[in-house]
């Protein structure tokens, strides 16, 4: 973690840029795979895998929303020099941080619409665990099942069944990355 706004960008930008989208590629495209995903560093409490999401899928045309405990000077500094995206209320945004208590309601992000169903939020939710336990995970990119642990499923399962509608989320936790898409049944394991 960092305290310094113009710290924290990747040393090699092209590559571990590249490295970073194939890691959030993997882990979309599997469900429930637990990926590594390094290069950024951000100030507190952002974990290396949430910098690196931010510096690889933001930019200044991607509206962020920070959770209260995110939205500090130091953090949105380091945004505005390394990223450049507006900071802007939960129903504008295509990304958002924050825990995921703090990102309550969840059904206050964008969704998509009928037309245009990737108009939605991605969630970048900070959590103090990954592992492959808990819930039960069945859909598209999962052979036969998969687990991860998950803040709750109610949400999940609802979300699942508003396809292709509905918010795709990226869980974190140090340097490590699983990915949730709005296309991902889920049940209680």
């Amino acid at each position: 973690m960092l305290n310094d706004a113009l710290s924290g960008d990747f040393a090699d930008a092209p590559r571990e840029a590249a490295r970073a989208f194939r890691a959030v590629l993997d882990a979309m495209a599997r469900p429930g795979k637990i990926v590594d995903i390094v290069g950024g560093a951000a100030p507190a409490p952002i974990s290396p895998a949430a910098a690196t999401l931010m510096l690889t899928l933001c930019d200044g045309e991607t509206p962020l929303y920070l959770a209260p405990s995110y939205d500090g000077a130091a953090i949105s500094q380091w945004i505005a020099f390394h990223i450049g995206a507006p900071i802007v209320e939960r129903g504008q945004a295509m990304f958002a941080l924050g825990s995921w208590a703090a990102l309550a309601p969840q059904t206050d992000f964008a969704i998509g619409t009928p037309e245009y169903p990737d108009r939605s939020a991605t969630l970048i939710v900070e959590v103090d665990a990954l592992t492959t336990e808990s819930a039960r995970l069945t859909g598209p990119g999962i052979e036969s099942e998969a687990h991860l642990s998950l803040p709750e499923t109610g949400f999940f399962a609802r979300n699942a069944a508003l396809f292709p509608l509905g918010v795709d989320c990226l869980f974190t936790c140090g340097s490590s990355l699983a990915a949730l898409p709005r296309s991902t049944r889920v049940e209680d394991r």
